[in-house]
């Protein structure tokens, strides 16, 4: 078991170095610190991959949600929505766990060596308003992502992407730091909004070495977004009631708390597999699988 559990884990870890270096590709503008403006800009990437960062390909979900709402040319952001309804429905969080650049940067953090970190998370998950933290990704998504782009707008009429430019760490990590270190000019206009900005992300950096994931669990309005499709998603897991003994190693493995026993495609759960590692019976599956381990009178998810 340990020997499938770390190969599974590695094949994820290969999965995403992979994905994040395809989508920031763009070589040139590191060494340059400028932005690709080719033709896949217009084009977004399922994770949260910052527009400005000067090698990413591709546009963020999130950033393009916010400039489609927040123009004065657009109505409606018609091809944002299809394209995370159509990604969602596919994939739900399995996008965090495997496709996201910045969720890749917070697992290696965790990675990080630190005594006695495991106790932490477990205490912190057991506070009573734990729970309430896990929905302020829900209060950015509907306030900063949609509300304020579409009224809070200029004399022309045109809104301003709140999320990237106030919050996002990701952006300062992939866009804000590599620009101002390349660009001389930058380094002379920057204030107290981009101070703001390296301080949240030094603080979502401090914490991910303590807590795994803190950005996905209590913040990021991209992982809410597809967190609402998991229960209905193709890449969902399968769970046999019959077989399981509540035995409780899936939850004890699971970083985000998880009672899979009970709610196997929770909205938190980004598809990492730990706890399929995990189950000594084998009793959790997903219908990506040609040759599923249940079969379908006994693969129903337990809501």
């Amino acid at each position: 078991m340990a020997k499938r559990k770390s190969r599974r884990q590695t094949v994820r870890l290969i999965i995403q170095a992979a994905f994040a270096a395809l989508t920031n590709g763009y070589v040139r503008g590191f060494a340059e610190g400028r932005i690709f403006t080719g033709s896949t800009k217009y084009v977004c990437v399922p994770g949260l991959n910052c527009y400005s960062c000067p090698g990413a390909l591709g546009a963020c979900p999130i950033g393009a949600l916010q400039a489609t709402l927040g123009s004065n040319k657009y109505q409606f952001a018609f091809y944002v929505l299809g394209f995370l309804m159509i990604f969602g429905a596919l994939f739900g969080r399995l996008i965090c766990g495997f496709l996201c650049p910045f969720g890749l940067v917070q697992d290696l953090l965790h990675r990080i060596p630190l005594p006695r970190k495991w106790r932490f998370p477990r205490k912190l998950k057991r506070l009573p308003g734990e729970r309430f933290l896990r929905l302020i990704k829900y209060v950015l998504l509907i306030l900063f992502v949609i509300l304020l782009p579409m009224f809070v707008v200029d004399i022309i009429g045109q809104g301003k992407p709140w999320f990237c430019e106030y919050i996002c760490p990701s952006g300062t990590l992939l866009g804000g730091i590599p620009l101002v270190l390349t660009d001389e000019r930058l380094r002379a206009t920057i204030g107290w909004l981009y101070a703001w900005k390296v301080t949240i992300l030094a603080v979502i950096v401090l914490l991910s070495i303590i807590i795994y994931r803190p950005f996905c669990r209590y913040i990021c309005p991209l992982g809410a977004i597809y967190g609402l499709f998991n229960k209905i998603s193709l890449a969902r897991y399968t769970f046999d009631k019959d077989k399981c003994t509540r035995c409780g190693l899936c939850q004890k493995a699971c970083e985000f708390d998880i009672k899979v026993f009970e709610n196997p495609n929770s909205i938190d759960c980004i598809r990492c597999g730990k706890c399929r590692d995990a189950c000594p019976q084998d009793v959790i599956g997903t219908y990506f699988h040609i040759k599923p381990r249940c079969s379908d009178s006994k693969s129903d998810e337990t809501e």
